[in-house]
């Protein structure tokens, strides 16, 4: 059985090979902004996409996007401010999550564009 960090990034690279062949342009993988990360960082069109990857090898729990919640969001959106500051950038950005589930040899992605948006206070 895998460990928690193989199945984390055994996800995050099937996510990744998952946006490249939807024409995705793949920018960053797990960028680090102080201790948040960004797990893909991709554009597509004229869309900067920052892609939070939940994998899970059960759903009995729920599923894995359900794990995303309004904190980890917030951080997500300030952890992508900065990468759009750091880089310098004046684009469109939109936040994913996509949602992994591997039982045994069979995997299911599940892509979520628009999961949530940056609130304004």
């Amino acid at each position: 059985m895998a460990t928690i960090h193989e199945l984390g990034r055994r996800g995050e690279e099937l996510a990744a090979q998952y946006l490249l062949e939807k024409g995705y342009k793949i920018l960053e993988t797990n960028w680090r902004f102080h201790h948040n990360e960004l797990d893909l960082i991709a554009e597509d069109s004229s869309t900067l996409v920052v892609a939070e990857v939940k994998t899970r090898q059960s759903n009995a729990l729920g599923e894995p996007e359900m794990a995303v919640t309004r904190e980890k969001q917030r951080a997500i959106v300030r952890s992508a401010n900065a990468y759009v500051r750091w880089k310098h950038r004046n684009i469109e950005v939109r936040f994913d999550i996509i949602s992994i589930l591997i039982q045994g040899e069979q995997v299911t992605i599940h892509h979520i564009p628009d999961a949530f948006f940056a609130m304004i206070r």
